[in-house]
């Protein structure tokens, strides 16, 4: 296998990775970490596609990869932080109702996988798994600012929004908005770490993560810039 073939894989082994960590160290009861290593996992998921397409590496295993990937990092991993979070306290029925997550999740991206790809160009249909799953771990990193209730609610609503209709915007070929969000929240969390002093606390993979996602995407932006200048 050639290494441009291997490269995207290579990210998507590694948003695989933070999943299976972030629900080690919720079992731990270290739900700070979990919740920023379900983060590091977004920002993998966000660069895989893209690298394949750049280095023309589409695969159908790199599709099926990344697949199994996001239930268990943004599926699997956000219900366990969820559960040991809030939903421990209902035992069984809380148990019960945190797994839901990843099975709404799991219809929701055999949805979109036999969805058709012109459509998915423009929009998604239902909240995809990884937005759903980076707003969970959100709630919890933050959650000693909200009320238990609102974290039940929105768990709920994303159960059911992925799983809807409902038309997203993918926003695929507006790349820098959704780039400078998915920075922002990157941003604010590495803001939060050093106004809790607590950054001796976390995994050290997000100080070499954030760095190299701020360097990738520097990249594209000046190869973008130089391209429409070549036109």
């Amino acid at each position: 296998m050639r290494l441009s073939k291997a490269i995207p894989n290579m990210f998507t082994l590694g948003n695989l990775f933070c999943g299976f960590l972030s629900i080690g160290f919720a079992s731990n009861g270290e739900y700070n970490n979990a919740a920023i290593l379900i983060l590091i996992g977004m920002m993998l998921d966000s660069m895989d596609g893209r690298l394949a397409r750049m280095l023309n590496a589409d695969s159908a295993l790199g599709k099926e990869l990344d697949s199994l990937a996001d239930i268990v990092t943004f599926g699997v991993a956000p219900s366990f932080l969820v559960y040991f979070t809030y939903f421990s306290q209902f035992g069984l029925i809380g148990m019960v109702v945190a797994g839901l997550f990843p099975l709404f999740g799991a219809y929701r991206l055999a949805r979109f996988n036999i969805g058709s790809s012109k459509s998915s160009l423009h929009y998604f249909v239902g909240v995809p798994i990884t937005a759903a799953g980076g707003i969970l771990a959100l709630l919890t990193l933050f959650g000693d600012t909200l009320p238990n209730i609102i974290t039940t609610v929105v768990f709920t609503a994303l159960c059911f929004l992925m799983v809807s209709r409902l038309r997203i915007p993918s926003l695929k070929e507006v790349p820098l908005p959704k780039y400078g969000t998915i920075v922002t929240i990157f941003l604010g969390c590495l803001l939060y770490i050093i106004y809790r002093q607590s950054y001796h606390d976390f995994p050290y993979l997000i100080y070499i993560a954030t760095p190299v996602y701020i360097g990738y995407l520097a990249y594209r932006f000046v190869k973008r810039k130089n391209t429409k200048d070549f036109d």
